[in-house]
């Protein structure tokens, strides 16, 4: 892992970027002996680390090892009540999208800029998802 600095101190480059998380989290690393709070950034390509509070930070070398701990792992995905609510409606099952798919779906919602592009969104997702299986009467 590497390490460069600005005026707001050091970052620390991860070599590999961290998957499946939401970027912005909190977590702490093991370095060198010493337990360092840090904020999480993972970009585009690439996941940054940023050391905060008054904690001590060891002297790294341009290349260093820790261990990354997350407190909260992944984040549990929760669908809003329009994108439920139209999928009830249209007797579709957002059960059936696994964590990725329910993830990717969320994300493409909650980028919408406007009430319209909202709700083609929501009819484009509830349109993927499989029909509910109707028993027989």
């Amino acid at each position: 892992m590497g390490r460069t600095s600005n005026s707001d101190g050091p970052f620390l480059v991860l070599t590999e970027r961290l998957d499946g998380h939401d970027t912005f989290l909190s977590g702490s690393l093991d370095v060198d002996g010493v337990n360092v709070p840090v904020r999480i950034m993972t970009l585009d390509d690439v996941t940054v680390l940023h050391p905060t509070g008054s904690g001590t930070m060891p002297t790294l070398r341009a290349r260093w090892s820790g261990t990354l701990h997350l407190a909260h792992g992944l984040r549990p995905q929760v669908a809003p009540e329009d994108l439920e609510s139209a999928a009830e409606t249209e007797g579709r099952i957002l059960d059936a999208l696994d964590d990725a798919e329910l993830r990717y779906a969320l994300t493409f919602l909650s980028e919408a800029t406007t009430p319209g592009i909202r709700a083609a969104r929501i009819a484009a997702i509830v349109s993927a998802l499989p029909p509910a299986v109707r028993s027989a009467a």
